[in-house]
């Protein structure tokens, strides 16, 4: 097969293109940032897919590295930048090499602190004076939790069509899994409080009918969410660092310090295995065994004076 001359940062733009007229915006968006660091990596000269070689990857990537980024987010660039080559070798515009075998393209997994009931709790007694922006970050992330930790694009997009006879049906957007959560007063308290009967959507977050604005206010969205988040966590004290996950992750470790089976905690997250699971529990499941060792150490009466 016989190369064809192509510019790659031409290549990504046509990728982007067809992205978003798919509708699919945040795979666009993350193929724009490749291509805006890729751009500053080769200082604005036109690179084709003739020179696109393993040699080229290690240099991007150790112009990454000098960057400061760390592993997660010189990965994320790998992985969009390895999967734009795999189109281009679908299209037969570059012949199948492994250029990405000595970089890094997987996920660190890193631990999301989770907050204790208590502070949740805290959190939703705590008065806002009338301020309309914390109060609804406040209802959201209340939300989220009583939804099993249900992420913030759930939220944003959830219709009204999504609720039947008292149940909350919805498929995640990050897996596909469909879930399905019973309403409870508190929830429905605070679907009360924001369903509007002009609007489809259950939350005011998203507004427009139109994908790609759509997506837009919900990025928005999240930003806003996230900064009020951090405001919050000042009010609260203690030390907590709230953040879009931190529902997630505190519903997690709740369910297990009540004693709920790691598969069922696993099933009502909609993860596609425990193991994922594992990973939000295991900060607990540290302070368990951690104080299990004291115990047997105590045992021993070892005098340490």
């Amino acid at each position: 097969m016989k190369t064809k001359i192509k510019v790659v940062e031409t290549f990504i733009e046509e990728q982007i293109k067809q992205l978003r007229e798919e509708h699919r915006f945040g795979t666009a968006n993350n193929y724009e940032k490749t291509k805006r660091s890729l751009e500053s990596f080769l200082r604005n000269k036109k690179l084709t897919f003739t020179n696109f070689n393993e040699q080229l990857i290690t240099d991007y990537n150790t112009y990454l590295i000098s960057k400061g980024l760390m592993r997660n987010s010189i990965s994320f660039y790998m992985r969009n930048l390895r999967a734009i080559y795999n189109k281009a070798v679908k299209q037969k515009i570059v012949r199948k090499k492994d250029l990405f075998l000595e970089v890094y393209t997987g996920i660190d997994k890193t631990r999301k602190r989770a907050v204790d009931e208590e502070l949740i709790s805290k959190l939703y007694n705590l008065k806002l004076d009338n301020n309309d922006s914390l109060s609804f970050t406040r209802d959201i992330f209340i939300f989220s939790y009583c939804m099993r930790g249900m992420s913030f694009v759930d939220i944003a997009y959830l219709k009204k069509t999504d609720i039947s006879n008292g149940v909350i049906s919805y498929c995640r957007r990050k897996t596909g899994h469909l879930m399905n959560v019973r309403i409870e007063s508190c929830m429905q308290y605070i679907i009360n409080r924001y369903i509007d009967e002009k609007s489809e959507y259950i939350f005011p977050i998203i507004k427009s009918a139109d994908k790609g604005e759509a997506y837009k206010q919900y990025r928005s969205g999240i930003n806003i969410y996230n900064r009020n988040l951090g405001i919050l966590s000042d009010m609260i004290g203690s030390g907590c660092k709230l953040s879009s996950y931190t529902a997630r992750h505190s519903w997690a470790t709740a369910a297990r310090k009540h004693d709920v089976p790691i598969s069922v905690i696993s099933a009502g997250m909609g993860h596609s295995s425990e193991t994922t699971t594992q990973i939000y529990l295991k900060s607990i499941e540290d302070d368990v065994v951690d104080r299990a060792n004291a115990e047997i150490i105590n045992k021993l009466r070892i005098n340490v004076e």
